[in-house]
């Protein structure tokens, strides 16, 4: 199988599975004070240096969790509890339109059940990126204190945000007490990062070659925080339950292994698939082409051609890459990302990711470019018997 969708999750690393089985083959929980406890502590502590150095902040910042899914739950529901107890109430949760999942179901739910919270989604324009201009609208015309969700990367068209112009806003217009928080899932590993002043970013292991079941939040010192799930005191009271070791140790090791190189090996993958791509399929459209994007990424369309189409016969020649659309009760939907960048339903429901990754090489890009040139020749042969 050629391997490209590493968006969705990219193989594990040696240096992570060998980190991972080494956690494994040794017993203790990393809370008792035993020598076995004590090495399950030094190899979580290993690890949550690893991660701060990569992303930039200091280790006591990172709190472990089970995913990236989490980490985004306990960002906002821990931000808007943490800021009612501390008698600071968020009465503004601002989301921009291209979130993921986790974050828009989080953010409706706490809109839902906490009385004064207004939720507000945040325009993009048409090539992915957040629109700055409605943003400082928004900030400066709401009152109260606000927290602002918005995304490093997307995961589905690899567009940027300027984290750094969005911070300076959000701190500016939405006054002292604004908080942000910044899902870096995809970013991490792939773009250069830093703390870049927000108060909470998300991250996960296996988009970056790590164990799927771990992420990490990342809390800026003094930021308002109530954990969400009760219990010990795991993570200095902030994320309850023992620890997954070898999980976290993977991520660790993963974290380890970056470098840039690589990264511009990928880039280089992802911009020679784009050239080939146009010269098979001239009409292909690349969401998000203007703007800047992580380097792996290329979500494409073919007019005419439905993802789904191309999904099974490029799995029928062993290439496994996504689509732009989710699968809910058995029903297609264009995604939500493009309709925020709107990009009509019809070309939406066409489109298709490929994410490049450690794993893969120039044979790949040709493997894929082949097979679709193979679909095309068959769609075209198909369409002129019909015509006949």
């Amino acid at each position: 199988m050629i391997y490209l969708d590493h968006n969705a999750s990219s193989p594990i690393r040696p240096a992570a599975r060998s980190a991972a089985a080494a956690a494994f083959d040794r017993i203790g929980n990393a809370s008792s004070v035993h020598s076995c406890g004590r090495e399950a502590r030094a190899r979580i502590e290993r690890a949550r240096d690893s991660v701060a150095r990569l992303a930039g902040c200091n280790g006591s910042d990172v709190v472990f969790t089970s995913g990236g899914s989490e980490a985004n739950a306990l960002a906002l529901r821990g931000a808007v509890t943490g800021a009612a107890e501390a008698g600071k109430r968020i009465v503004r949760l601002m989301i921009s339109a291209i979130e993921h999942d986790s974050v828009r179901a989080n953010a409706a739910a706490l809109a839902d059940c906490t009385p004064g919270l207004r939720l507000q989604e945040i325009p993009v324009s048409r090539d992915g990126t957040l629109e700055t201009a409605a943003l400082r609208e928004m900030l400066i015309h709401g009152k109260g204190r606000v927290l602002v969700s918005a995304m490093a990367a997307n995961n589905e068209t690899g567009v940027l945000q300027d984290l750094t112009e969005i911070t300076r806003i959000v701190k500016q217009d939405g006054g002292t007490d604004a908080l942000i928080h910044v899902d870096a899932i995809q970013a991490l590993g792939r773009v250069a990062f830093s703390f870049a002043g927000a108060d909470y970013i998300s991250l996960s292991a296996h988009k970056l070659g790590g164990p799927q079941g771990a992420g990490a939040l990342i809390v800026r010192h003094g930021a308002p925080l109530f954990a969400q799930i009760a219990g010990g005191g795991q993570e200095l009271g902030r994320r309850a339950g023992t620890e997954n070791v070898a999980a976290i140790s993977g991520f660790g090791a993963a974290a380890g292994t970056i470098s840039n190189e690589a990264a511009s090996l990928e880039g280089a993958l992802r911009d020679r698939f784009e050239r080939e791509l146009r010269r098979v399929a001239p009409e292909a459209l690349i969401f998000g082409e203007g703007a800047a994007r992580l380097p792996n990424t290329s979500n494409f369309a073919i007019p005419g051609l439905l993802a789904e189409v191309a999904l099974i016969a490029l799995d029928l020649d062993g290439i496994a890459v996504s689509s732009g659309a989710a699968c809910s009760s058995g029903k297609v939907k264009p995604s939500h990302v493009l309709a925020a960048m709107r990009i009509p339903e019809d070309l939406a429901r066409c489109a298709i990711r490929v994410s490049f990754g450690w794993t893969n090489r120039e044979e790949d890009v040709d493997a894929i470019v082949g097979s679709l040139r193979r679909l095309l020749a068959r769609r075209a042969a198909l369409a002129a018997r019909e015509a006949a």
